[in-house]
């Protein structure tokens, strides 16, 4: 059976009480990042029909999902798309192996991405099968994903804003949060030593796309 789409605010690798109270700790709201977000939504939403597509981007850490819930919650009509669903796997040799360049440009499926997009923009029903984090193999979900249209349709995620994706975009935003706190965020999350192996492997990663393919100046808003 089919499920809606729903958003994962965290998807801890160690499932431990006192880890994900202090995660909470870490991502309580930003009202003012929020209001931004909302107005400039609700500005695009009142100048036009149809759907308005909004890209949320951002390092690891940043508190996309948590702002991308907010915002779902307060608009009248909004759905969001976990980025992370689009995962593309391979193996950590295979990554480690890859450039910076290679890896933000291959690390997700924008292909399937699009795919979503394209569906929900024209009023249209979209469905895809996840990545399974839980196996982490490379395989996909078993289960679809079922995301009905929707007034604002807000894709969360760390490469979400990629120029593959412009032309069906309405609003990129940049979460531009301070890496200490990132650092904290992902460290109460996942753990030290989860963290420290994905920094070795992704940072360069985000690094490259945010300082060379979309750096703040290629954004329509930043908060």
């Amino acid at each position: 059976m089919s499920e809606v789409v729903t958003l994962r605010v965290s998807r801890s690798r160690r499932p431990d009480d006192e880890l994900a109270a202090t995660y909470a700790a870490h991502v309580a709201g930003d009202d003012a990042a929020l209001t931004k977000l909302v107005d400039a939504i609700s500005l695009i939403a009142a100048t036009r029909t149809g759907t308005v597509i909004v890209a949320l981007d951002g390092r690891s850490g940043a508190g996309k999902s948590t702002l991308a819930a907010q915002a779902r919650d307060t608009l009248e009509d909004c759905v969001v798309i976990v980025g992370d669903d689009f995962y593309a796997g391979g193996s950590d040799a295979y990554w480690d192996a890859s450039s910076p360049a290679d890896k933000a440009a291959h690390g997700m499926d924008w292909r399937r991405q699009r795919q979503v997009l394209q569906a929900l923009a024209t009023g249209v029903a979209a469905h895809w099968h996840g990545y399974d984090w839980d196996a982490f193999d490379g395989r996909l979900a078993t289960a679809t994903t079922t995301c009905a249209p929707a007034a604002v349709v807000i894709l969360e995620g760390a490469y979400s804003a990629r120029p593959e994706l412009a032309d069906l975009l309405h609003l990129r935003v940049l979460l531009d949060t301070p890496d200490a706190v990132r650092d904290a965020r992902l460290r109460a999350r996942e753990g030290d030593d989860y963290v420290d192996g994905w920094m070795s492997r992704w940072a360069d990663a985000e690094a490259h796309y945010f300082g060379n393919v979309m750096p703040r100046t290629a954004f329509d808003l930043l908060l």
